[in-house]
């Protein structure tokens, strides 16, 4: 049981984080506070109503589903917000479900991961986060760079380059840096970092061996995930699919 001092000093902490992250991105000129204090506000809503509904929702594998539905909806919108694609953005939802759903195939068909809710919001919300935010970083980067090289985009159609070609060679390398983190968290899993599957295991009585094995297994879904979203959004970039309102022709 949580006695009241406990919660209080909870919410201490969160404030004075919250505070220091706004406070240092003011001060060194990178943004204003209020993002930061959005991004705290939702997440304690949302982790509060979640903690309300969750336990009724992994009892019920038909809700399980329909909250990694609300999950993948969710991700989608982000992800679209974040590239100013407008109402071309409901295509980043290919890019995020394109790695996540066949990886969580996979580990269900397998039997590595049991069909209950226990095991299926925890996982398919990291693989589907990490999609996300492969698919937020590479789309950024890919329209950010066709905006910049647009030049180099012309000089390349002049040449005989067909459109998808010509924005390939262009946005490829760019957008391929989205996979600098995801590669980054995988070859120091252990060293710098005990990602959040393992540490759960762990803290839940699980073997630290057994831990072990779900974590590698869920990193290596991780990055194939991942790469999958960026080649989708490099394809859907060149495709035209994907641009800023701007960017059509």
């Amino acid at each position: 049981m949580i006695l009241a001092t406990d919660w209080v000093r909870l919410l201490i902490v969160c404030v004075v984080f919250t505070a220091a992250a706004g406070a240092i991105a003011w001060f060194a000129g990178l943004a204003t506070p209020k993002p930061f204090l959005k991004a705290a506000a939702r997440a304690a809503l949302q982790l509060a109503a979640v903690s309300a509904v969750i336990t009724f929702v992994l009892t019920h594998l038909g809700l399980t589903w329909a909250f990694l539905g609300v999950m993948a909806v969710v991700a989608t919108a982000t992800s679209a917000r974040r590239t100013g694609a407008g109402r071309k953005g409901v295509w980043v939802a290919l890019s995020i479900l394109v790695g996540a759903v066949p990886a969580l195939g996979l580990l269900l068909a397998i039997g590595l991961l049991p069909v209950q809710g226990i095991a299926l919001i925890p996982v398919g919300g990291i693989l589907i986060g990490g999609a996300m935010t492969a698919t937020t970083l590479s789309a950024r980067r890919a329209l950010d760079t066709f905006r910049d090289r647009h030049g180099e985009y012309e000089a390349a159609r002049a040449m005989g380059f067909g459109e998808r070609d010509a924005v390939c060679l262009i946005i490829r390398h760019p957008a391929a840096e989205a996979l600098l983190p995801p590669l980054d968290q995988t070859r120091t899993v252990g060293l710098v970092t005990l990602p959040g599957a393992f540490v759960g295991m762990l803290l839940g009585g699980a073997p630290v061996w057994q831990a072990g094995a779900l974590q590698i297994v869920v990193l290596l879904a991780l990055l194939a995930v991942e790469a999958a979203a960026v080649a989708t959004v490099v394809e859907l970039v060149a495709r035209g699919l994907i641009r800023r309102p701007s960017q059509d022709s």
